[in-house]
């Protein structure tokens, strides 16, 4: 499905869809304890029915109800199960340790970049402790044994998925778990979701510091003297990532309010409020709601090292932005659904920014409206709301090649974007 977007600026208010990043923890965590658990989650995707489903694979019963999800947790896991992945990073890093814990033996797929994104040092922490697994690389990667507690040693420059997963896993090992991260641990905020989660479920994270291979750690040990036990209800909060690109555009012209988000929440990704004060936008935080107000905008050095997923919207806002935006901090990018370096550069350049790649992040020039274009989305949902959201204050029209790879982590954003009073119209591919 094609977009084309015709400039409108968007105004108004929206509501925050559910977090992807807690739903992927919570579901996982209601999958592993004993009891039922219900999950308020207001809204799904691909990403979230791909960790709904390869639970249902290992054991558990997910059904969707009125508010979210019903999960029945695995009673004993199912051995020899295929696990789709879909494009899901977070559904191979996170069940990969867990299935592995699990004893159960599973063989793993997915579709898209999926497999050519890496697992290591996780790939090799899991062999060390008693996991064989199929070469990495190519799907599907079957996995087998019986993972053994003990400390795992992750550098602190990789995915943070790796700690997520096996942290998520100790609970299961019943006996002490530790996992060093070097320092600097880049996209802390997304363990600390993690713990955030393991907390509902009953089980305490102690963090400390440590040497290890010669250099200073973080290290989080799970108690083992706690199981996972069921809160009976749990609710996923609103999304701070997804929730970024309607913020931005409210940077960019006008103003836009979001809806259903905490200000307290752990999500790293909250710090889009601080990143547009920055670029000289009016930010205001409400007890469960955000706003963005258009202002003189300048350009401004950021580092994303913590916050890659907001780099698409904080290109967007730094090619109206006078002057010079650094973004840096970003090498991640090349890992994700696409080179997301190139592909955000590629999809602002076709609509008129001058921006280029520089070592580990971006420069853009900015200060004068984009013309629009036509991208391609690259099959990456992060490029495609993008371009819908730099398109809405561009001066000429946006063809966006690909689009419904939105569905990904957001399938109403089109919804939303009229909603906001964008003109969003579908064109056959």
């Amino acid at each position: 499905m094609d977009i084309l977007i015709r400039p409108h600026a968007l105004e108004g208010s929206v509501d925050a869809i559910a977090s992807k990043s807690m739903a992927h923890r919570l579901l996982t965590l209601a999958a592993l304890c004993p009891n039922r658990t219900d999950l308020n989650c207001n809204t799904t995707s691909k990403d979230i029915e791909a960790t709904a489903g390869c639970l249902e694979a290992l054991g558990a019963h997910v059904a969707r109800t009125r508010v979210g999800f019903r999960v029945n947790p695995i009673d004993a896991a199912r051995g020899g199960a295929t696990l789709d992945c879909g494009e899901s990073g977070s559904t191979l890093r996170f069940l990969l340790p867990v299935a592995a814990a699990l004893g159960c033996g599973a063989s793993f797929t997915g579709h898209g970049r999926l497999a050519q994104r890496p697992l290591s040092p996780l790939y090799e922490e899991l062999q060390a402790h008693g996991v064989k697994l199929s070469a990495q690389g190519s799907f599907p990667l079957t996995v087998s044994g019986e993972l053994e507690p003990g400390d795992f040693f992750i550098p602190g420059n990789v995915s943070s998925q790796y700690i997520s997963g096996l942290l998520m896993a100790a609970p299961l090992m019943g006996a002490r778990t530790r996992v060093f991260v070097g320092e600097p641990v880049e996209s802390r905020s997304y363990v600390n979701i993690t713990i955030r989660a393991l907390e509902t479920f009953g089980v305490h994270v102690s963090t400390g510091h440590e040497e290890r291979k010669g250099r200073p750690c973080t290290v989080y040990e799970v108690d083992p003297s706690r199981r996972l036990a069921s809160p009976s209800v749990a609710t996923v909060e609103g999304d701070w990532s997804n929730s970024a690109f309607w913020l931005a555009a409210g940077a960019m012209a006008n103003s836009v309010e979001v809806d259903g988000l905490d200000m307290g929440s752990t999500q790293g990704d909250r710090a889009i409020m601080a990143a547009l004060a920055a670029y000289g936008a009016t930010v205001r935080r409400g007890p469960v709601s955000a706003t963005c107000v258009h202002d003189r905008l300048e350009g401004r050095t950021i580092d994303v090292s913590d916050i890659p997923d907001l780099v698409p919207p904080l290109a967007a806002v730094a090619c109206l932005a006078e002057g010079t935006t650094k973004i840096v901090g970003a090498a991640r990018l090349r890992l994700k659904e696409s080179d997301r370096l190139a592909t955000v550069s590629d999809a602002l350049r076709a609509m008129g920014a001058d921006i280029s790649i520089e070592g580990d992040g971006l420069e853009i020039q900015g200060g004068r409206a984009l013309a629009g274009g036509v991208v391609d989305a690259a099959n990456d949902h992060r490029i495609a709301m993008m371009a819908a959201v730099a398109g809405a204050s561009a001066t000429g029209e946006t063809l966006i090649r690909g689009a419904e790879c939105v569905s990904k982590s957001y399938p109403g954003f089109f919804d939303d974007y009229r909603k906001l009073g964008g003109i969003a119209e579908e064109r056959d591919a």
